[in-house]
Formats: structure tokens, C-alpha cells, sequence
């Protein structure tokens, strides 16, 4: 898995974990990721920041940081798809 689309894949867990903390299966996915970025990518530090539209990640690789942004829709589109399905939220 490419580093953007892995902490793509972690932002939208994050967003989804954080709006619903009861739902473990999010937070367990999160972690998933986590570990993806750190065990394939060596990144650490991860925070993220949002601006505008756009939510800044901020990570370091090896010492060295970096930063990435997202469209803020386009990264919360998960946790809407999520609570607009009644599957998901009886």
C-alpha cells in the first residue's frame, strides 16, 4: 500500500473513531493502519490539523517531517456514509 493512500485509510478511521467511540471495529481499523504506516512506511508523529476545507496530516519519516492534505469532505465522506446507512446505527 502507497504512504498516501495508507494515511488516507488512517485519517478516515480516525474521523470515524473519534464520532463514534462505542464503535470499536473503527478504532481497532485505526490501529490496523497505524500499524501499516509505521511497520511499512517508518512514519511516526502522526497529528492532524484542520484548515479550511483541507485537514492537514503531519507525519515523520526517519527524522525527517512531512505534511499532506486531504480534502475535508472528501476525508469525512466514511463516517457520512456510515450514519446514513441504518445498518450501522441501530
Amino acid at each position: 500500500m502507497k504512504l498516501e493512500d495508507a494515511l488516507f485509510n488512517w485519517l478516515q478511521m480516525k474521523i470515524v473513531s473519534e464520532a463514534r467511540p462505542e464503535d470499536k471495529a473503527a478504532e481497532e481499523t485505526r490501529l490496523f493502519f497505524e500499524e501499516i504506516l509505521r511497520e511499512d512506511h517508518a512514519v511516526s508523529e502522526l497529528t492532524t490539523s484542520d484548515e479550511d476545507m483541507r485537514i492537514h496530516i503531519t507525519y515523520e519519516v526517519n527524522g525527517s517531517s512531512s505534511k499532506l492534505y486531504f480534502d475535508k469532505d472528501y476525508a469525512e465522506q466514511l463516517l457520512h456514509d456510515i450514519n446514513s446507512n441504518p445498518k450501522y446505527n441501530q
